[in-house]
Protein backbone atom coordinates (compact mmCIF):
# COMPACT_ATOMS: atom_id res chain seq x y z
CA UNK A 1 0.00 0.00 0.00
CA UNK A 2 1.34 3.44 -0.94
CA UNK A 3 2.37 5.79 1.87
CA UNK A 4 1.02 9.34 1.62
CA UNK A 5 2.79 10.60 4.77
CA UNK A 6 5.86 9.40 6.62
CA UNK A 7 7.14 10.96 9.84
CA UNK A 8 10.64 10.05 11.03
CA UNK A 9 12.20 11.03 14.36
CA UNK A 10 10.01 14.08 14.94
CA UNK A 11 11.05 16.24 17.89
CA UNK A 12 8.95 19.29 18.87
CA UNK A 13 9.55 21.35 22.01
CA UNK A 14 8.21 24.53 23.59
CA UNK A 15 11.17 26.59 24.75
CA UNK A 16 10.13 28.89 27.59
CA UNK A 17 12.22 31.25 29.68
CA UNK A 18 12.70 28.88 32.62
CA UNK A 19 11.97 25.47 31.10
CA UNK A 20 11.71 23.43 27.91
CA UNK A 21 8.61 21.29 27.43
CA UNK A 22 9.44 18.23 25.32
CA UNK A 23 6.04 17.80 23.70
CA UNK A 24 7.00 15.34 20.92
CA UNK A 25 10.02 13.08 21.36
CA UNK A 26 11.39 11.01 18.48
CA UNK A 27 7.98 10.13 17.02
CA UNK A 28 7.83 8.06 13.83
CA UNK A 29 4.83 6.67 11.95
CA UNK A 30 3.32 6.58 8.47
CA UNK A 31 -0.13 6.95 6.91
CA UNK A 32 -1.16 4.91 3.89
CA UNK A 33 -3.21 6.18 0.99
CA UNK A 34 -6.92 5.98 1.82
CA UNK A 35 -6.58 4.80 5.44
CA UNK A 36 -7.50 6.30 8.80
CA UNK A 37 -4.62 6.37 11.27
CA UNK A 38 -5.41 7.02 14.93
CA UNK A 39 -3.32 8.82 17.53
CA UNK A 40 -4.59 7.91 21.00
CA UNK A 41 -3.71 9.01 24.52
CA UNK A 42 -4.58 11.21 27.49
CA UNK A 43 -4.62 15.00 27.25
CA UNK A 44 -1.13 16.45 27.17
CA UNK A 45 0.56 13.38 25.67
CA UNK A 46 1.65 15.17 22.47
CA UNK A 47 -1.05 14.18 19.97
CA UNK A 48 -2.09 17.69 18.93
CA UNK A 49 1.51 18.95 18.92
CA UNK A 50 2.40 16.11 16.53
CA UNK A 51 -0.44 17.03 14.16
CA UNK A 52 0.29 20.74 14.27
CA UNK A 53 3.89 19.89 13.45
CA UNK A 54 2.70 18.09 10.30
CA UNK A 55 1.08 21.30 9.07
CA UNK A 56 3.94 23.41 10.48
CA UNK A 57 1.52 25.32 12.68
CA UNK A 58 3.94 25.26 15.63
CA UNK A 59 4.78 28.84 16.54
CA UNK A 60 7.07 30.54 19.04
CA UNK A 61 7.82 29.44 21.75
CA UNK A 62 7.26 26.08 20.03
CA UNK A 63 9.90 24.77 17.64
CA UNK A 64 10.38 21.65 15.52
CA UNK A 65 13.92 20.64 16.47
CA UNK A 66 14.45 17.49 14.44
CA UNK A 67 12.93 14.92 12.13
CA UNK A 68 11.38 14.49 8.70
CA UNK A 69 7.79 14.97 7.57
CA UNK A 70 7.61 13.37 4.13
CA UNK A 71 4.40 14.10 2.23
CA UNK A 72 4.18 12.49 -1.22
CA UNK A 73 7.98 12.28 -1.31
CA UNK A 74 8.62 15.89 -0.22
CA UNK A 75 10.05 16.81 3.19
CA UNK A 76 7.74 19.58 4.42
CA UNK A 77 10.31 20.72 6.98
CA UNK A 78 12.66 21.77 4.18
CA UNK A 79 10.11 24.03 2.50
CA UNK A 80 10.05 27.79 2.97
CA UNK A 81 6.98 29.37 4.58
CA UNK A 82 5.87 30.54 1.11
CA UNK A 83 6.22 27.03 -0.32
CA UNK A 84 4.37 25.50 2.63
CA UNK A 85 1.32 27.62 1.79
CA UNK A 86 0.82 25.42 -1.28
CA UNK A 87 0.34 22.37 0.97
CA UNK A 88 -1.37 23.68 4.10
CA UNK A 89 -5.14 23.80 3.62
CA UNK A 90 -5.05 22.58 0.03
CA UNK A 91 -3.16 19.26 0.15
CA UNK A 92 -3.38 18.79 3.93
CA UNK A 93 -6.36 20.18 5.86
CA UNK A 94 -7.19 20.18 9.57
CA UNK A 95 -10.36 19.99 11.64
CA UNK A 96 -9.58 21.71 14.91
CA UNK A 97 -10.67 20.52 18.32
CA UNK A 98 -13.19 23.21 19.28
CA UNK A 99 -15.04 24.80 16.33
CA UNK A 100 -16.35 27.74 18.38
CA UNK A 101 -12.80 28.94 18.96
CA UNK A 102 -11.44 27.84 15.56
CA UNK A 103 -14.16 29.62 13.56
CA UNK A 104 -13.98 33.41 13.31
CA UNK A 105 -16.97 34.75 15.34
CA UNK A 106 -17.25 38.01 13.35
CA UNK A 107 -17.30 36.46 9.87
CA UNK A 108 -20.19 34.61 8.25
CA UNK A 109 -19.81 30.96 7.28
CA UNK A 110 -19.91 32.14 3.65
CA UNK A 111 -16.83 34.34 4.07
CA UNK A 112 -14.93 31.60 5.90
CA UNK A 113 -15.62 29.04 3.17
CA UNK A 114 -14.74 31.61 0.48
CA UNK A 115 -11.41 32.18 2.23
CA UNK A 116 -10.63 28.48 1.81
CA UNK A 117 -11.66 28.62 -1.86
CA UNK A 118 -9.63 31.70 -2.84
CA UNK A 119 -6.64 29.77 -4.14
CA UNK A 120 -8.86 28.01 -6.69
CA UNK A 121 -9.49 31.33 -8.48
CA UNK A 122 -13.20 30.69 -8.98
CA UNK A 123 -15.76 33.25 -10.05
CA UNK A 124 -18.07 34.63 -7.36
CA UNK A 125 -20.96 32.57 -8.72
CA UNK A 126 -18.88 29.38 -8.81
CA UNK A 127 -17.68 30.00 -5.24
CA UNK A 128 -21.27 30.33 -4.03
CA UNK A 129 -22.31 27.12 -5.81
CA UNK A 130 -19.36 25.25 -4.32
CA UNK A 131 -19.98 26.64 -0.84
CA UNK A 132 -23.64 25.57 -0.98
CA UNK A 133 -22.64 22.09 -2.18
CA UNK A 134 -20.09 21.79 0.63
CA UNK A 135 -22.73 22.58 3.26
CA UNK A 136 -25.08 20.07 1.62
CA UNK A 137 -22.32 17.46 1.63
CA UNK A 138 -21.82 17.78 5.38
CA UNK A 139 -25.54 17.57 6.08
CA UNK A 140 -26.50 21.19 6.76
CA UNK A 141 -30.08 21.83 5.66
CA UNK A 142 -31.15 25.01 3.82
CA UNK A 143 -27.50 25.81 2.95
CA UNK A 144 -28.46 28.84 0.85
CA UNK A 145 -29.81 30.55 3.98
CA UNK A 146 -27.23 29.18 6.43
CA UNK A 147 -24.30 30.53 4.42
CA UNK A 148 -24.90 34.01 5.81
CA UNK A 149 -25.20 32.88 9.43
CA UNK A 150 -22.46 33.50 11.98
CA UNK A 151 -20.92 30.64 14.01
CA UNK A 152 -22.89 31.54 17.15
CA UNK A 153 -26.12 30.94 15.22
CA UNK A 154 -25.17 27.29 14.73
CA UNK A 155 -25.47 24.50 17.28
CA UNK A 156 -22.33 22.62 18.38
CA UNK A 157 -22.87 19.83 15.87
CA UNK A 158 -23.65 22.30 13.07
CA UNK A 159 -20.47 24.28 13.84
CA UNK A 160 -18.45 21.08 13.58
CA UNK A 161 -20.11 20.31 10.24
CA UNK A 162 -19.31 23.84 9.01
CA UNK A 163 -15.71 23.34 10.15
CA UNK A 164 -15.53 20.09 8.17
CA UNK A 165 -16.98 21.85 5.11
CA UNK A 166 -14.26 24.52 5.30
CA UNK A 167 -11.53 21.88 5.65
CA UNK A 168 -12.87 19.99 2.60
CA UNK A 169 -13.15 23.09 0.40
CA UNK A 170 -9.80 22.44 -1.31
CA UNK A 171 -10.43 18.68 -1.60
CA UNK A 172 -7.36 17.68 0.47
CA UNK A 173 -5.63 14.34 0.11
CA UNK A 174 -4.91 14.19 3.85
CA UNK A 175 -7.28 15.34 6.59
CA UNK A 176 -6.02 15.83 10.15
CA UNK A 177 -8.95 15.59 12.59
CA UNK A 178 -7.97 16.80 16.07
CA UNK A 179 -10.55 15.49 18.57
CA UNK A 180 -13.43 16.21 16.15
CA UNK A 181 -16.12 14.81 18.48
CA UNK A 182 -14.87 15.81 21.95
CA UNK A 183 -17.20 18.75 22.61
CA UNK A 184 -20.32 17.01 21.25
CA UNK A 185 -22.96 14.82 22.85
CA UNK A 186 -22.92 11.12 21.98
CA UNK A 187 -25.71 11.30 19.38
CA UNK A 188 -23.97 14.09 17.45
CA UNK A 189 -20.62 12.32 17.90
CA UNK A 190 -21.99 9.30 16.07
CA UNK A 191 -23.32 11.49 13.25
CA UNK A 192 -19.95 13.26 12.84
CA UNK A 193 -18.05 9.95 12.85
CA UNK A 194 -20.29 8.53 10.13
CA UNK A 195 -20.04 11.78 8.16
CA UNK A 196 -16.23 11.77 8.21
CA UNK A 197 -16.12 8.09 7.27
CA UNK A 198 -18.48 8.61 4.35
CA UNK A 199 -16.55 11.65 3.10
CA UNK A 200 -13.30 9.70 3.35
CA UNK A 201 -14.69 6.98 1.08
CA UNK A 202 -16.34 9.44 -1.31
CA UNK A 203 -13.24 11.65 -1.68
CA UNK A 204 -10.55 8.98 -1.29
CA UNK A 205 -8.86 10.86 1.55
CA UNK A 206 -6.40 9.67 4.15
CA UNK A 207 -7.12 10.71 7.74
CA UNK A 208 -5.10 11.20 10.91
CA UNK A 209 -7.59 11.00 13.76
CA UNK A 210 -6.53 12.41 17.13
CA UNK A 211 -8.64 11.20 20.05
CA UNK A 212 -8.66 9.87 23.60
CA UNK A 213 -11.79 7.83 22.89
CA UNK A 214 -11.01 4.18 22.08
CA UNK A 215 -14.63 3.68 21.02
CA UNK A 216 -14.14 6.20 18.21
CA UNK A 217 -10.88 4.46 17.26
CA UNK A 218 -12.65 1.11 16.97
CA UNK A 219 -15.24 2.62 14.61
CA UNK A 220 -12.94 4.65 12.39
CA UNK A 221 -9.29 3.58 12.38
CA UNK A 222 -7.37 1.04 10.32
CA UNK A 223 -4.18 1.40 12.38
CA UNK A 224 -3.44 3.20 15.63
CA UNK A 225 -0.53 4.52 17.70
CA UNK A 226 -0.81 5.02 21.47
CA UNK A 227 1.08 8.09 22.73
CA UNK A 228 2.24 8.91 26.23
CA UNK A 229 4.56 11.68 27.42
CA UNK A 230 5.35 12.72 23.85
CA UNK A 231 6.34 9.22 22.70
CA UNK A 232 4.71 6.32 20.93
CA UNK A 233 4.25 3.46 23.40
CA UNK A 234 2.54 0.98 21.11
CA UNK A 235 1.32 0.80 17.51
CA UNK A 236 -0.56 -1.83 15.55
CA UNK A 237 -3.55 -2.40 13.30
CA UNK A 238 -6.76 -1.72 15.21
CA UNK A 239 -7.90 -5.33 15.56
CA UNK A 240 -4.50 -6.44 16.90
CA UNK A 241 -4.31 -3.57 19.37
CA UNK A 242 -7.80 -4.22 20.74
CA UNK A 243 -7.41 -8.00 20.94
CA UNK A 244 -3.81 -8.36 22.14
CA UNK A 245 -2.47 -5.10 23.66
CA UNK A 246 1.20 -5.31 24.58
CA UNK A 247 1.91 -2.20 26.62
CA UNK A 248 0.71 -1.49 30.20
CA UNK A 249 -0.54 1.97 29.21
CA UNK A 250 -2.69 0.56 26.38
CA UNK A 251 -4.07 -2.05 28.79
CA UNK A 252 -4.80 0.71 31.32
CA UNK A 253 -6.73 2.72 28.73
CA UNK A 254 -8.80 -0.33 27.82
CA UNK A 255 -9.53 -1.15 31.47
CA UNK A 256 -10.92 2.37 31.83
CA UNK A 257 -13.64 1.73 29.23
CA UNK A 258 -17.11 0.62 30.38
CA UNK A 259 -18.02 -2.85 29.07
CA UNK A 260 -21.75 -3.32 28.52
CA UNK A 261 -21.38 -7.11 28.46
CA UNK A 262 -19.99 -7.27 32.01
CA UNK A 263 -22.58 -6.99 34.77
CA UNK A 264 -21.64 -4.73 37.67
CA UNK A 265 -18.05 -4.57 36.39
CA UNK A 266 -15.93 -1.83 37.93
CA UNK A 267 -13.75 0.46 35.88
CA UNK A 268 -10.04 0.19 36.68
CA UNK A 269 -8.54 3.69 36.44
CA UNK A 270 -4.87 4.42 35.75
CA UNK A 271 -3.60 5.74 39.06
CA UNK A 272 -1.52 8.93 39.19
CA UNK A 273 -0.90 11.61 36.58
CA UNK A 274 1.18 11.94 33.39
CA UNK A 275 4.76 13.19 33.95
CA UNK A 276 5.93 16.79 33.71
CA UNK A 277 7.31 17.05 30.17
CA UNK A 278 9.71 19.81 31.20
CA UNK A 279 11.39 17.30 33.54
CA UNK A 280 10.58 13.80 32.25
CA UNK A 281 11.65 10.66 34.16
CA UNK A 282 15.04 9.09 33.40
CA UNK A 283 13.52 5.68 32.73
CA UNK A 284 10.15 4.71 31.36
CA UNK A 285 7.77 7.70 31.57
CA UNK A 286 4.89 5.38 32.50
CA UNK A 287 6.79 3.60 35.30
CA UNK A 288 5.28 5.55 38.25
CA UNK A 289 1.78 4.44 37.16
CA UNK A 290 2.60 0.93 35.92
CA UNK A 291 1.61 -2.19 37.87
CA UNK A 292 4.14 -4.30 35.95
CA UNK A 293 7.20 -2.10 36.63
CA UNK A 294 10.50 -3.35 38.00
CA UNK A 295 13.74 -1.63 39.00
CA UNK A 296 15.12 -1.39 35.45
CA UNK A 297 12.08 0.65 34.40
CA UNK A 298 13.14 3.48 36.74
CA UNK A 299 16.58 3.89 35.17
CA UNK A 300 16.33 2.72 31.55
CA UNK A 301 13.69 3.35 28.95
CA UNK A 302 12.76 0.50 26.61
CA UNK A 303 13.15 0.81 22.86
CA UNK A 304 10.11 0.69 20.57
CA UNK A 305 10.54 -2.78 19.08
CA UNK A 306 8.55 -4.89 16.62
CA UNK A 307 6.86 -7.83 18.34
CA UNK A 308 4.69 -8.97 15.45
CA UNK A 309 3.84 -7.97 11.90
CA UNK A 310 3.25 -4.22 12.12
CA UNK A 311 2.93 -4.43 15.92
CA UNK A 312 5.40 -2.44 18.03
CA UNK A 313 5.68 -1.86 21.78
CA UNK A 314 7.97 0.08 24.11
CA UNK A 315 8.23 -2.11 27.25
CA UNK A 316 10.96 -4.14 29.00
CA UNK A 317 8.50 -6.82 30.04
CA UNK A 318 6.35 -7.54 27.00
CA UNK A 319 6.43 -11.25 27.94
CA UNK A 320 4.55 -10.46 31.16
CA UNK A 321 1.64 -9.23 29.05
CA UNK A 322 1.43 -12.26 26.75
CA UNK A 323 -1.77 -13.60 28.36
CA UNK A 324 -3.55 -10.25 28.55
CA UNK A 325 -6.69 -10.13 26.44
CA UNK A 326 -8.04 -6.87 25.16
CA UNK A 327 -11.56 -5.76 24.41
CA UNK A 328 -11.87 -8.08 21.41
CA UNK A 329 -11.01 -11.74 22.00
CA UNK A 330 -9.49 -13.61 19.06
Amino acid sequence: MKKILEINGLVTSFILKDETIQAVQDVSFYVNQGETFGLVGESGCGKSATCRSVLRLIRDPGKILNGEIIYKGIDLLKLTDEEMVNYRGSEIAMIFQEPMTALNPVLTIRKQIYEALKRQKLSKNDMEIKAINLLKKVGISSPEQRLDNYPHQFSGGMRQRAMIAISLASEPALLVADEPTTALDVTIQDQIIKLINNLKIEMGMSIILVTHDLGVVAQMCDRVAVMYAGKIMESADTLTLFSTPRHPYTIGLMNSIPHTDKEHGKLIPIEGNPPNLSNPPIGCPFEPRCRYSEEICKTKEAELIEIGEGHKSRCHFIDKLIDVKGIIEK
